[in-house]
């Protein structure tokens, strides 16, 4: 059975319901075995267990959350060769994609994560949400669509 981990940082709760969201997209595959963690609460020497991490960050002026890249950091000083990572952030405005490009940039320079899919980028309505009506469901779809690449 493959394992998959979901590690995310929140200020007010966005970015937990969409890695909620995309665990329950994960789950419909019954053939992977799905934990989730706020960053803080995530045990890093654990990592190794898992074939693939799930990583999302609020937007923070167009970067991620400092304590997602201080995570993406700790990754690359480990062995995960062979392991997958896909990303995904909350944003506001225009930022659409920033946070999750930028993840993804940091990943390829500091980690051996390979990158399963290109990341997701869920619109919330102001600094405190909530996440903008219509775009929750794709965070289901994008679970999903990671659970179908992994058991590939």
């Amino acid at each position: 059975m493959l394992k998959v981990s979901v590690a995310y940082d929140t200020k007010y709760g966005n970015t937990k319901l969409v890695a909620e969201n995309i665990v329950s997209g994960l789950k419909e595959a019954k053939e992977l075995d799905v934990a989730i963690s706020d960053v803080d609460k995530f045990d890093i020497d654990g990592v190794a267990d898992f074939d693939a991490i799930l990583i999302g960050a609020p937007n923070r002026f167009g970067r991620p959350a400092r304590k997602i890249s201080k995570f993406i950091d700790k990754l690359g000083k480990l062995d995960l060769e062979g392991k997958q990572v896909a990303v995904f952030d909350t944003y506001l405005g225009k930022d659409f994609e920033k946070a999750v490009k930028k993840m993804e940039g940091r990943i390829n320079d500091k980690t051996s994560l390979q990158i399963i899919t290109p990341g997701l980028s869920i619109r919330v309505e102001g600094m405190k949400g909530p996440v903008t009506e219509g775009e929750l469901h794709k965070s289901k779809e994008f679970g999903k669509k990671i659970a179908i690449q992994l058991m590939k």
